[in-house]
């Protein structure tokens, strides 16, 4: 008897500790009991409740929290967010997943979708919902199976070389458009291609003189475009002059799928010459979110044990260039201030230095900071505006596997501290006093990542700044205008804290599509103990308004030190780009075409 009492206790015991189930649905009610058969309808009920059984220490807390959703939509009307309360533990942790037959089929989305179009000469035309009275005005909009363009000079990627780019004077000639009274649009844009970064420039004025254009924009932008020294626009390089396109005017509108928004009525005007473009019978979607979701716990006090499995976060904005342009420094960075020093430049760390610039973290669809025991596994990453997921500071122990990322507007993984708001970017990390922007110990692996850096050329597939101990392993970059990996931030020798990095067995094609002085893996400042190693990397795609040839497939730039490169397969010979690298970093073995790809593609499949 005791025999059988203590087989029927063992049998039982995994049931007792099984994780109490909250279902949610987008036909819910979030006065219902969170069960399958009367689920919640929002992911903010849902947490809220799961926050209340820990509170209570409800006993359905034991064997951990599994919030469980429905197949379908859901439109979130406000960023979710999870606190320190929300924290699971190692023995109870808090999972968010599909429920049972819903495998991807849950959206988590930041849109709504426009209705009643109708048609107007070659464009169907809709009104843009109202948000307390005033139209939602957006610079993005999903449909038709993928991101619809704004109406802009030459179409999709291409551009044209600009005449000449005046610091004095704060203007950019251009050829002049033959396009009648674009000179009078209101809402002009302009985007700049300079080396390895782009901006995005509201036009103040646009005068003509015989067969030129002169432009002059908007403050701030205009202030920081003119006054920051790297990167700029240039004249006369090797490969010629910077490029430039003009956007966001009706006149502009010529191509089936562009759209176009006028910003006092907030009308949306789709081109569709083909009769067959017909958008009452498809379904497009105006985002009204930049951010669905927002892990946020205290220096001192973390958001712990918390998992994502099979989810998918789609349809956000992107709006920064709308209200205050966008010029950027570096990976999607964009300046709150910059200029160049005149006199007496130097500093104790570098007394070659010029330049002073101070950066704004760019706009996540998920952020986490402060957090630890983290993981995002098998969700999909889509049609958002611009980064993907960020870990952005003080997240420790997180994972990032098996997760698709497609359609990103910017850099589609974005982790760690990259000096952003007060503190200056080239300051040695360790001088400011805390490392409490750290990211240390995440993975990254086996994520795919294609078609990313849609609206900002500049960013990244995958983008580390200030982290250490961080494994990227055996993830594939297919599709973005600038680096695919880039590791470390600074551009400095000194001790940043950044140390015992790996990259490895990841495969990278299709990059350097815009941009160039950039690498397919690409790192800054020193690393000790870090590796490239067993990688596969593609030869850099043939920018076609790049301004010099400096792409390469490993680029170490910037005082680069601590890595140690080895055996890893580059399609071309000696593709490597140095910017003073320092003394400790190492190249072992072979690391060209002559690697044997299919080992190395073999035991990533492994």
């Amino acid at each position: 008897m005791n025999r059988l009492l203590t087989l029927l206790y063992s049998l039982l015991m995994p049931s007792l500790l099984m994780a109490g189930n909250i279902y949610l649905s987008p036909t819910g009610d979030d006065r219902a009991d969170g069960s399958r058969q009367h689920p919640l309808r929002t992911p903010h009920a849902a947490l809220k409740m799961a926050r209340e059984w820990r509170r209570t220490a409800d006993e359905r807390v034991a064997g951990g929290i599994e919030i469980r959703f429905e197949a379908g939509r859901y439109t979130l009307d406000r960023t979710i967010y999870l606190r320190p309360e929300d924290s699971g533990t190692a023995d109870s942790p808090t999972t968010l997943r599909p429920a049972e037959g819903a495998e991807g089929k849950v959206f988590i989305v930041g849109s709504t979708p426009l209705k009643d179009w109708s048609k107007e000469g070659n464009c169907w035309v809709t009104e843009a919902p109202k948000i307390h009275a005033r139209p939602l005005l957006t610079r993005q909009l999903w449909g038709f199976g993928g991101k619809l363009f704004r109406a802009n000079q030459f179409g999709e990627g291409k551009m044209e070389r600009m005449i000449a780019f005046n610091k004095e004077q704060r203007t950019i000639t251009i050829p002049k458009p033959t396009i009648a009274g674009l000179e009078q649009a209101e809402g002009l844009e302009m985007m700049v291609h300079q080396r390895w970064a782009t901006a995005i420039l509201r036009v103040k004025e646009m005068r003509y003189e015989g067969d030129k254009a002169i432009l002059s924009f908007l403050e701030p932008e205009s202030y920081l475009e003119f006054e920051h020294p790297w990167p700029q626009p240039v004249i006369g390089e090797e490969r010629g002059n910077s490029s430039f396109m003009l956007m966001n005017a009706r006149e502009l509108l010529n191509e089936d799928y562009e759209w176009w928004q006028e910003g006092a009525t907030g009308k949306i005007y789709l081109y569709a010459k083909d009769p067959a473009i017909d958008p009452n019978k498809t379904t497009v979607y105006i985002p009204h979110l930049e951010r669905l979701m927002t892990i946020e716990g205290a220096a001192k006090q973390a958001v712990e044990y918390i998992y994502f499995r099979g989810l998918t976060f789609a349809d956000t904005a992107w709006n920064r260039p709308s209200e205050a342009g966008h010029v950027t420094l570096q990976g999607g960075f964009a300046f709150i201030d910059g200029y160049k020093l005149y006199e007496k430049e130097g500093f104790p760390w570098d007394k070659n230095l010029e330049n002073q610039a101070w950066v704004v973290r760019p706009e996540a669809a998920v952020s986490v900071t402060n957090a630890r025991h983290i993981a995002f596994e098998g969700c999909l990453f889509v049609a958002l505006g611009s980064t993907g997921l960020d870990l952005a500071a003080n997240v420790h122990h997180a994972t990032v596997a098996h997760c698709t990322f497609r359609n990103i507007g910017g850099t589609a993984l974005l982790a760690g501290s990259f000096g952003e708001g007060a503190t200056e970017v080239h300051i040695p990390y360790h001088q400011i006093g805390s490392e409490e922007g750290f990211c240390t110990h995440l993975r990254l692996a086996y994520n795919t990542i294609t078609n990313c850096t849609r609206e900002d050329w500049g960013a990244v597939g995958i983008g580390c700044g200030y982290v250490s101990d961080t494994a990227i392993h055996a993830n594939t970059v297919d599709g973005v205008n600038y680096s695919a990996i880039a590791v470390g931030w600074g551009w400095t020798k000194h001790k940043t804290g950044m140390a015992r990095n790996s990259i490895t067995y990841n495969t990278v094609r299709n990059y350097a599509r815009q941009l160039y002085d950039t690498g397919g893996i690409y790192t800054l400042s020193n690393q000790p103990k870090s590796l490239i190693e067993h990688n596969i990397i593609y030869a850099p795609i043939k920018a076609p308004y790049a301004t010099n040839d400096r792409g390469f497939c490993i680029y170490l730039d910037a005082a680069t030190d601590g890595y140690t490169i080895r055996n890893n397969w580059c399609e071309i010979p000696d593709s490597f780009g140095f910017n003073n690298p320092g003394p400790k970093v190492k190249f072992e073995g072979q690391n060209g075409p002559e690697v044997d790809r299919d080992a190395l593609l073999r035991a990533i499949q492994k």
